[in-house]
């Protein structure tokens, strides 16, 4: 099956990496070009900085899902709001609510709890996949999640398995692993990794490749290596300093894609790195390479 075709049966995708090597505008950019597809697609975000909106050129969300542009919409969450939505749905009496809300032992219980958090989230994303959204988007054909930058994007995928082996019961335990089951679902749920072609990155990227095979027994759909430098002109004497790093920096990421390649067979993009601002623009070009990608896939 070919990328193309994998990612348009999918419901939820999730595309992490590292901070700084272009996750955000990524994902602008493969929501658009799915949404170009005929898809409605939602990107989720939860970094408080609220990158998406800058790049799609749209108002902030704050909270709200927002449309960017035909059949594509954004929405930033809160993940400990969403914990306290959870409250107020099952409890339902204000005084009660109001009472568990401001209980340290609330607050102690949501800020420390591993995986919480990552559980909210993907639990708001399958009820809009099921069809339980608002009424600007009932129901997205797929739900993009532009997960915060980390050193392991495995804390967020293998979340939802570890609340629910750790809280077997109650309206959490449920949901957590009713989560499971969907996010080990092939068929429903993927992920893409955005790294670049530099050491560092490239490292995290085939950590996180080893944890999604050992523990998940999953691997990403797609791995896109962003920023790639253009290939250098021949090395000369009389070559000033820029032209002597543009030729080291081209090395090095061939080398890591080399890298990369020996550890990974499954479907890697690649995308040169563009003298453009971060933007609309900058989500154009972005997507036409990914498309570029696919059709050679």
């Amino acid at each position: 099956m070919g990328i193309l075709n994998r990612l348009d049966q999918l419901q939820l995708l999730v595309v992490t990496g590292k901070g700084g090597v272009g996750k955000s505008t990524v994902t602008a950019a493969l929501g658009a070009h799915l949404a170009n597809r005929g898809r409605k697609v939602l990107l989720i975000e939860v970094d408080p900085r609220e990158n998406l909106h800058q790049l799609l050129d749209t108002p902030p969300s704050g909270g709200e899902i927002v449309e960017a542009a035909a059949n594509l919409w954004i929405q930033h969450i809160d993940p400990r709001e969403l914990l306290d939505d959870l409250v107020r749905e099952k409890l339902k009496v204000g005084a009660l609510v109001r009472k568990v809300l401001a209980s340290p032992v609330h607050l102690h219980f949501t800020e420390g709890a591993p995986g919480l958090k990552q559980t909210a989230v993907f639990g708001r994303a399958l009820r809009m996949v099921e069809g339980h959204g608002p009424k600007e988007l009932r129901r997205p054909d797929v739900v993009i999640l532009d997960a915060p930058a980390s050193g392991h994007g495995i804390a967020w995928m293998a979340a939802p398995q570890l609340v629910s082996e750790v809280i077997s019961s109650g309206p959490i335990g449920k949901m957590a692993a009713e989560i499971a089951t969907f996010l080990a679902d092939r068929e429903r749920f993927g992920s893409i990794v955005v790294t670049t072609a530099e050491e560092m990155p490239v490292q995290e990227v085939l950590e996180l490749l080893d944890a999604m095979s050992t523990r998940l027994d999953r691997r990403p759909e797609l791995v896109v290596v962003n920023s790639i430098y253009p290939k250098a002109p021949e090395a000369h004497a009389t070559d000033d300093d820029a032209t002597r790093l543009w030729i080291r920096r081209r090395q090095v990421n061939e080398a890591e894609l080399a890298r990369l390649a020996a550890e990974f067979d499954g479907p890697v993009a690649e995308i040169p790195l563009e003298p453009i601002d971060a933007g609309p623009a900058l989500v154009g070009v972005v997507g036409e390479h990914l498309t570029d990608a696919f059709e050679d896939g």
